[in-house]
Formats: C-alpha cells, structure tokens, sequence
C-alpha cells in the first residue's frame, strides 16, 4: 500500500503557499523512513520534508511547483 508525502500544515499560519525548491531524491529512488528527501520554501524559510516510510518515491509535483498546505506532493510504496 502507498504512503503520501504531503506538505505539512504546520508549518506556516496564514493561508500562502509553499514553493518545492528541490527533490533529494530522483523519481522512482529507494529511500529509507525518516531520510530527507525534499525542501520547500515557505515565506522565506527553508524547509525539510523527511520520508513517511521506507520504500521506493513516486514523485509527483516537480521541483518549483507552487503547493498549498496538506498538497500530496509524493508517494512512497
């Protein structure tokens, strides 16, 4: 069964948007639980995005896109 990766909803209060600024990891790469695997800009400050669970990434938004809060941005199977 696949786990999503999504843009965490706390990590900024008001309602702005974040932009993926880089993937760690490439498409279809093993990667492990708790292993760093995207950033994210919100309002000036960089954020981690660590992996939900060990697996292989199917990413699906790429780098520079525009996501809000809770966007699935990832899946790990």
């Amino acid at each position: 069964m696949a786990v999503a990766v999504n843009v965490p909803n706390n990590l900024w209060e008001e309602d702005s948007e974040a932009v993926i600024t880089n993937w760690l990891v490439g498409n279809g790469g093993a990667v492990a639980e708790g292993q760093l695997i995207a950033e994210i800009m919100v309002e000036k400050v960089q954020h981690e995005i660590r992996s939900p669970a060990s697996g292989t990434i199917t990413i699906g938004k790429p780098a520079e896109s525009v996501v809000s809060k809770g966007t699935e941005i990832a899946t790990i199977a």
